[in-house]
């Protein structure tokens, strides 16, 4: 077999991972694994910014304190000043890279939405992940000491497990890399590092309705669980509350930042709604306008709300919205004309691997950054574009600490290949297909925005019996993408499910009607 050994492994092509992988490419040699093309992944996808204190008139006072209420109580302070502090030098680095933020007679045109106090948006119109992604990409493909292999999945992180020791007897637990599954060739290659990152994104596609690409299948967060990481937070789960509601547009996002100019939500009666529900009207934080969203569908009966830009100039609306204008075009609506007619749907994972001040996590030389970790940031509800600005100074911080463990690390070579003995290829795929369908109506049906007792407890009963049988199919067939990102979504579903059982309270993105108020005790969660 040939060998696949690297200083850095970077599983995740976002703008964490490819952050990691640009500045550690100057200390050693780096692998991008993603599992389809380079360019898919979440951060391309994300329409609104990035949020930095680049405006006079703004503070890291007033970025701080945002962040924190909208955290509902939970957000490491510690965190939430280094990203706020370091971020701003970070986004100019960006630009550096050749980035084209918008700008707005010679400034950057800083945007606003929910949560902010103040405009510090940073956008490439509505496809900022896009432009970011693009340069990032091109970068990484043109540094002499990184190597992209795309339509690679990682299956499984390698660890003392893998020598035969029983990891819950271990003081410390080691990562010496993953198994990747080559899908091209078929073939599972063992890939050996001194350092392991974990930027695999979210598990958008573990609920019926999502803005995430097919591609967020929650595997990092599951590997990680599996390989006996701490996992934090996981019931938290952001539901933004405007995608189109038509069934055909699978679920796209209109972006925050529409609110923020202006955009006004209605009910099917052409009522503003959201001053009934929070003094900030279309401003406050997603989880409540997520809430008030429901709460106008149950109480009429109806299946979307609206969101009014039509009193806004037309053509600076097409200016600063030019990819949600043609997209809701394409289905028939000019939004300029017509309301948009909107419902929320899963966005983002606040919880994941849990990791420090510097991105490492539980498990020795294993680091996570971006969606995949838990930093503390966002506690119990992000605020938003807070998430790419997380990505990048977290992948930072990893570095930083990863290039001091350089010289004290070596491949484990005696790490064994991987071996699929046993067993078989089935024609039973059918499985596969309908337990990722179940899971995902599951998990919508019951745990959603609002949550009870009765509905978690049926959740749970559902899941350990998916979590069952997908194992045991996974056990006796030979490994391939759908049968693994099925293991992986059951696996993030069943946390979630058991996160969400253990919190006995009502706080940020978690709302349980059984429990609907708020703990005096800030507990984490920790699975």
């Amino acid at each position: 077999m040939p060998k696949f050994n690297f200083d850095f492994l970077v599983i995740g092509s976002g703008i964490a991972g490819l952050t990691f992988a640009l500045k550690a490419a100057e200390y050693g040699s780096v692998a991008i694994v993603t599992k389809k093309e380079v360019m898919e992944a979440n951060t391309s996808y994300a329409q609104g910014g990035v949020a930095g204190v680049l405006s006079k008139h703004d503070s890291f006072e007033k970025h701080i304190e945002d962040t924190l209420e909208a955290g509902a109580g939970l957000c490491n302070c510690k965190a939430v000043e280094l990203v706020v502090t370091e971020g701003p030098r970070l986004i100019l680095e960006l630009m550096d890279y050749g980035v084209k933020f918008s700008k707005k007679n010679g400034e950057l045109d800083l945007g606003r939405e929910g949560g902010h106090s103040e405009n510090r948006i940073v956008h490439a119109a509505d496809a900022t992940g896009f432009e970011i992604e693009s340069v990032m990409v091109n970068k990484a493909k043109n540094h002499p000491n990184i190597e992209i292999f795309e339509y690679h999945f990682a299956m499984e992180l390698l660890t003392e497990h893998h020598l035969g020791a029983k990891v819950k007897e271990l003081d410390k637990i080691h990562c010496f890399g993953a198994y990747v599954l080559d899908e091209r060739s078929d073939t599972v290659h063992k890939m050996l590092s001194k350092v392991t990152v974990l930027a695999s994104g979210g598990a958008g596609e573990v609920y019926e309705h999502t803005t995430n690409p097919a591609v967020a299948t929650g595997d990092g967060i599951a590997m990680a669980y599996r390989a006996k990481a701490r996992i934090e937070n996981m019931e938290f789960v952001q539901f933004h509350p405007t995608s189109l509601a038509i069934s055909e547009a699978d679920s796209f996002l209109i972006s925050e930042a529409v609110r923020g100019f202006g955009g006004i939500l209605r009910n099917a009666s052409g009522e503003a709604f959201m001053s009934k529900y929070d003094r900030r009207k279309e401003l406050a934080p997603r989880d409540i306008v997520a809430r008030a969203i429901d709460d106008q569908l149950k109480k009429r009966g109806e299946d979307h709300v609206f969101l009014d830009v039509t009193h806004l100039d037309a053509k600076v609306i097409k200016e600063k919205f030019p990819m949600i204008y043609e997209t809701c075009l394409t289905y028939g609506i000019d939004i300029t004309r017509q309301q948009i007619p909107v419902v929320p749907a899963m966005h983002y994972t606040c919880g994941g691997v849990a990791t420090d001040l510097e991105g490492q996590t539980s498990i020795e030389q294993l680091f996570a950054c971006g969606e995949v970790a838990c930093t503390g940031l966002h506690g119990a509800n992000r605020l938003a574009s807070n998430s790419l600005l997380e990505s990048l100074v977290f992948a930072e911080q990893a570095v930083n600490k990863s290039i001091k463990l350089l010289e004290n690390a070596d491949f484990r070579n005696d790490i064994p290949e991987w071996d699929e003995s046993g067993t078989v290829n089935t024609e039973e795929w059918i499985l596969v297909s309908h337990n990722r369908r179940e899971l995902r109506q599951v998990m919508w049906n019951y745990v959603g925005i609002v949550r009870s007792n009765f509905r978690l407890e049926r959740a749970k009963r559902r899941t350990k019996l998916l979590f069952q049988e997908t194992e045991d199919f996974y056990q006796r067939t030979k490994v391939n993408v759908p049968l693994c990102e099925l293991r992986n979504l059951v696996c993030v579903g069943y946390l979630i499910v058991r996160s969400a059982i253990r919190r006995k309270e009502s706080r940020g993105l978690h709302f349980n009607t059984d429990y609907p108020n708020l703990s005096e005790n800030k507990i984490t969660t920790v699975i």
